[in-house]
Formats: C-alpha cells, sequence, structure tokens
C-alpha cells in the first residue's frame, strides 16, 4: 500500500489535528509535495509539530522522508483518494471526479490482482469443454460481455442473469464444466448457493469477487481486486470496470494460450464481419 493509500485508508484512525493535515495531503499532494513544514501546517491549521507526528504515524522519518514516500506514491500510478460526490457539485466536479476515481481504481485492481492466479484461471478455462458465466444485477451485465468475448471462441459458452437459469444449468454440469461466478461483495446469498450446487456436480468454479468473502469460499479458484468505491451519490461503476478489464484479461490469455491456428480462425471470424459494417 502506498503512502496515500495509507492516509486514505487510516483517515479515521487519526487525531482531530492530524486528520486536518490528511485532509490538506488528500485535496491535494501535489501541493504537500512542494510546500514546507510551515506552509502545510497553515494550510491544514495545525502546529508544526502536529504536521511531524502525522508524519511519524506513516512510517516515516519526519517531514522530508514524508514527501518523499508521498511523490513516489504519485510516480507509481494514479493512486486512490476519496473523490466523494457531494450534493452541491456541479457537472464539472462530479464528471472530474467519477473519471477520476474510476482511473485509480483500475490502478488499485491492477496492483491488487495476483498474475499467479490468472494464469491458474487461464490454464482451466482453455481446458473447459463448456464454460458459463453468471451474474447477478450490476454484475449481470458482465457476465453478458464475457460472452460477447468468448462466443467467438471454439467452445460452447452461455451466460444467466436469473436464479432459476443457473441453478438447472449447475445441475446439468459435469467436471469438464467451468462456471464463473461474478460478484463484486461476494455476499449475495444466491450466487453462494449457486457455487456451492456447482461443486457438489463436480464443474470447476472461478469467482470473480472479494477474498475471504462467503463466495470466495465455495469456489475453486478465486480472481479478486481491490476496488474502493463511493456509493453514497452515485451507482457504482468502477467495480463493473474493472471486472470487465479482468475479462479482457482471461479472453487475451486465452487467445495466447490457444496458439497461432486459433488466431487465424479469430481473425476469419472478424474478416465475416466488414460486410454487416458501412464502410468509412
Amino acid at each position: 500500500m502506498n503512502t496515500l493509500e495509507k492516509i486514505t485508508k487510516n483517515l479515521d484512525t487519526f487525531s482531530k489535528s492530524e486528520r486536518k493535515v490528511a485532509e490538506v495531503i488528500i485535496a491535494s499532494p501535489q501541493t504537500a509535495i512542494h510546500s514546507s513544514i510551515a506552509a502545510l501546517a497553515k494550510l491544514a491549521d495545525v502546529s508544526e509539530p502536529t504536521v511531524n507526528r502525522f508524519c511519524r504515524r506513516l512510517d516515516t522519518k519526519g517531514f522530508p522522508d514524508f514527501k518523499l514516500h508521498l511523490a513516489q506514491s504519485l510516480a507509481n500510478g494514479t493512486p486512490y483518494v476519496n473523490r466523494h460526490v457531494d450534493e452541491d457539485d456541479g457537472p464539472e466536479a462530479y464528471t472530474s471526479k467519477i473519471f477520476e476515481s474510476s482511473m485509480a481504481c483500475l490502478e488499485a485492481a491492477k496492483n491488487s490482482l495476483d498474475p499467479h492466479a490468472v494464469n491458474r484461471a487461464v490454464d482451466i478455462l482453455t481446458q473447459a469443454k463448456k464454460i458459463s458465466f453468471f451474474g447477478l444485477g450490476a454484475s449481470a451485465s458482465v457476465a453478458q460481455d464475457a460472452l460477447n468475448k468468448f462466443f467467438r471462441f471454439n467452445v460452447p459458452v452461455s451466460s444467466f442473469n436469473d436464479v432459476v437459469m443457473m441453478r438447472m444449468s449447475c445441475i446439468v454440469s459435469t467436471e469438464d464444466d467451468v462456471i464463473v461466478l461474478i460478484s463484486h461483495t461476494g455476499r449475495t446469498k444466491a450466487m453462494v448457493d449457486i457455487a456451492n450446487l456447482a461443486r457438489q456436480n463436480d464443474s470447476t468454479v472461478i469467482g470473480i469477487t472479494k477474498k475471504e468473502s462467503p463466495l470466495a469460499a465455495e469456489c475453486s479458484l478465486v480472481l479478486s481486486m481491490d476496488v474502493p468505491e463511493d456509493t453514497d451519490v452515485y451507482m457504482p461503476m468502477a467495480s463493473r470496470i474493472a471486472q470487465m478489464s479482468l475479462i479482457d484479461v482471461l479472453a487475451t490469455g486465452f487467445t495466447l494460450r490457444r496458439g497461432e491456428k486459433f488466431r487465424e480462425n479469430l481473425r476469419k471470424v472478424k474478416q465475416s464481419l466488414k460486410d454487416s459494417r458501412i464502410e468509412k
């Protein structure tokens, strides 16, 4: 976890004066990097010893060392900070906040994803006789996107957003089938039950969900990503963007694993669609 993410995550643990320092830094990390300790203390309306105490709370040696760690946080990508949408935000403000949060969440999701788990998932998918993608609510659109991606491959694939259809699909599944369950929270009871039913029928279950969630406990393999979201005012989108990006990763891995001959078939599929489009 980088310094800016650590500040954001531990915001509620700071004292009242330390929190003032944290909020000033979160609001404008670049300003903090280029400020003196006196200038930052004035911006936060606290004393200089409070700023030093805050820096040591973050396991740095003092203000200069803290600024170095903060600069490294920014250099290593777009860190997530709380860009909460407020009731009085105008179009420019909430547009900026939503786009910035989505980009930062994608960076956090990428950094938290285990490449070994991705590689194992690609192994499982390329060996499957049939692949099914299940999602409810917001995750249903991700399951449908997965169907659109994997439908081009020479393996039977389906997608369901109805619990009854999911249950029937699990009951007729076999040990050669792979079922991918998509749930951001991993706490939807119906999805946990579906995972359990699929495994009872010897199917391999891949969960795109939070680690250590009830759903994760029922899966054969879990692909988890840390995706912080502000859900107070607007409907969450960053988790779906991260999930769809992960579907792209799996589809790309599937394509590369199958080799050049398989990719030639995909080119033929794409070529066959040319006549359905109006040329520029």
